[in-house]
């Protein structure tokens, strides 16, 4: 398989204000995103997956398939906490149209290394599914040390990648240096993705890239040149704003900027609450000042 390599963008789910999908919205976003990102991750966190039911799965999926038309790479995302479950799901889908599937280290659990080591050998022995692992300890609760990152890549050929996103730069360092020729590395983090793919890492799965998809594809692809300054000073025109998508959490932060640019709408599912005024207030100031900038 191709190596996964550049923008992958994490997808929002729009919804209306009654809490029903925004299909319009969504087939907006995709467009926006469009020719200009790499690949697109599909029910992924930001897509507040784990307030979806499985109907509502469903249609996302096929909704964007439907939109996508094979242009994109796409990745689903099948992840839980009950190595079972997940396995009946993967084998439940008809995974023609992806390239791989995206699976979070189990969370709530909190497992040893070990366990964390026979969840994914599980999930890969009842497969012939591409897997990227997800490490995103903040949400999990654990952290998948290197060690057992390097082990999975070196005993399965089909786990091709990881998303890391434990914000440990040397960590991502440690699986760069000791890692297989053909797994991937993709920053989970805006704010990390340069400092990893300087390290030898394979791009982003981004957040950010919703409403920038232009400004990341091209910073990423002056990475690729090793125009490393030109790349940075793309990195510093979004950085507040970077800062100011997190500010309320994810995707609480995106969707805001997304309605402020009118791709949809910021609305969000319990618990989760839509941006404050004072975030919308921020951001489009922040817009305004980038588009004079721009123009």
């Amino acid at each position: 398989m191709k190596k996964l390599y550049g923008t992958g963008v994490a997808l929002v789910t729009p919804f209306k204000k009654d809490g029903k999908i925004d299909f319009n919205g969504l087939e907006k976003l995709i467009k926006h995103v469009g020719n200009k990102v790499n690949y697109l991750v599909v029910l992924g966190t930001t897509a507040e997956t784990s307030t979806l039911n499985q109907e509502e799965k469903k249609e996302v999926i096929e909704c964007i398939q439907k939109i996508n038309y094979k242009k994109l790479p796409l990745i689903l995302g099948v992840g839980g906490n009950d190595t079972e479950s997940i396995i009946k799901k993967i084998k439940s889908i008809n995974l023609s149209d992806f390239t791989a599937i995206l699976s979070v280290s189990p969370y709530y659990n909190r497992p040893s290394q070990e366990g964390i080591y026979q969840h994914f050998k599980s999930i890969v022995n009842h497969t012939e599914a591409n897997i990227i692992i997800y490490n995103v300890p903040k949400r999990t609760g654990s952290n998948i040390f290197p060690n057992t990152v390097i082990r999975l890549a070196n005993d399965f050929k089909n786990i091709i990648g990881i998303k890391e996103a434990s914000g440990n730069i040397l960590q991502s360092y440690e699986i760069l240096e000791k890692k297989p020729k053909d797994f991937s590395v993709i920053s989970g983090d805006d704010f990390l993705t340069l400092p990893i793919m300087l390290g030898g890492g394979n791009g982003v799965i981004s957040v950010i890239a919703q409403g920038f998809p232009d400004k990341i594809f091209k910073m990423i692809s002056l990475v690729k040149k090793n125009k490393v300054n030109e790349a940075f000073t793309i990195f510093y025109e979004i950085f507040h704003m970077i800062h100011l998508i997190y500010e309320e959490g994810n995707p609480t932060g995106i969707k805001t900027l997304l309605n402020i640019m009118g791709i949809c709408k910021s609305y969000v599912r319990l618990p989760l609450l839509s941006g404050s005024n004072t975030l919308k207030n921020k951001m489009t100031f922040f817009l305004d000042r980038f588009e004079n900038r721009v123009n």
